[in-house]
């Protein structure tokens, strides 16, 4: 079985990344390294990588000074995904499910994660949301979908920049008047901040709170006290991505968690293939 440790590599390619876009000085982006591999080597490996990749960036700002060092390429995200804005939408109204097509481009959009693939550019991205509905998918729609009908408080977690665009899609078939969106509290990686929920027009839609915490996850022990209890009165919680699903599968919560298998580890413990979309409940994951 895989664990934690098998992620360090990862870990030590996000801190490169991350330095270069944080900084053009070399020697500045070596010691950037250095620190990160200096850090893992006393890590707590029963933690989960989000929780590890969380100390990692915020060495990363404090070492470069710069505070969102994805600043510009989430920019970037979402101008590609808001171009694709009317045909994507087209083809969710066209199809006999709205519903389930709006859901399987939304976990599609997990595919833009600089954590995992740094090197993702605008045409994979284009390709990868034109190709949804024909991508692997495992999952129970139509129970997620009676869930929602039942549940009083939804609390939904965002996850990346660009991705935000296809869940302002999916928000158009949800309850938004019993939905609550939340996005990290600080900037890490190219994950959903408060800026970028604006920037995408979800915030004039749906009520949007932070988590106070800047970890590429949900580690709840991090976040704010009123997100803890917005989490514990949720009747459901749909998690995108799979920084959430890594760092809450383990909480007695009624969560259905919405990614794409991007790793040998999570893949492993979910019994899927990596490049699945993949619909799972946290009370199935036991």
């Amino acid at each position: 079985m895989r664990t934690t440790l098998d992620c360090v590599p990862c870990l030590v390619r996000q801190a490169l990344e991350a330095s270069r876009f944080a900084t053009a000085d070399p020697a500045l982006r070596t010691q950037v390294v250095r620190e990160a591999l200096a850090a893992l080597v006393n890590a707590d490996y029963t933690a989960s990588p989000p929780a590890l990749a969380q100390v990692i960036h915020a060495r990363v700002r404090e070492l470069t000074g710069a505070e969102d060092p994805y600043k510009t390429v989430k920019r970037r995200l979402n101008e590609v995904v808001l171009d694709l804005w009317s045909e994507l939408r087209e083809q969710v109204q066209a199809d006999p499910d709205p519903f389930a097509a709006a859901l399987r481009l939304a976990v599609s959009g997990n595919v833009i994660d600089l954590g995992v693939d740094g090197s993702l550019t605008a045409d994979e991205i284009r390709a990868a949301l034109r190709g949804a509905l024909a991508a692997p998918f495992v999952g129970d729609i139509d129970r997620l979908r009676g869930e929602i009908r039942r549940a009083e408080r939804i609390l939904y977690l965002l996850d990346n920049t660009g991705e935000i665009v296809l869940d302002r899609l999916f928000a158009d078939w949800l309850p938004l008047a019993r939905v609550t969106f939340a996005v990290r509290g600080g900037a890490v990686v190219n994950d959903v901040t408060m800026a970028d929920a604006q920037a995408v027009g979800l915030t004039q839609i749906a009520q949007v709170v932070s988590n106070g915490s800047n970890a590429p996850g949900t580690v709840l022990s991090d976040c704010d006290q009123e997100f803890r209890e917005r989490f514990r009165t949720a009747d459901l919680i749909i998690a995108k991505g799979q920084g959430n699903y890594e760092t809450l599968s383990d909480e007695r919560a009624n969560i259905a968690f919405l990614f794409k298998v991007k790793c040998a580890v999570v893949a492993d413990k979910v019994g899927l293939a990596e490049g699945t979309h993949a619909l799972i409940w946290q009370r199935d994951c036991r």
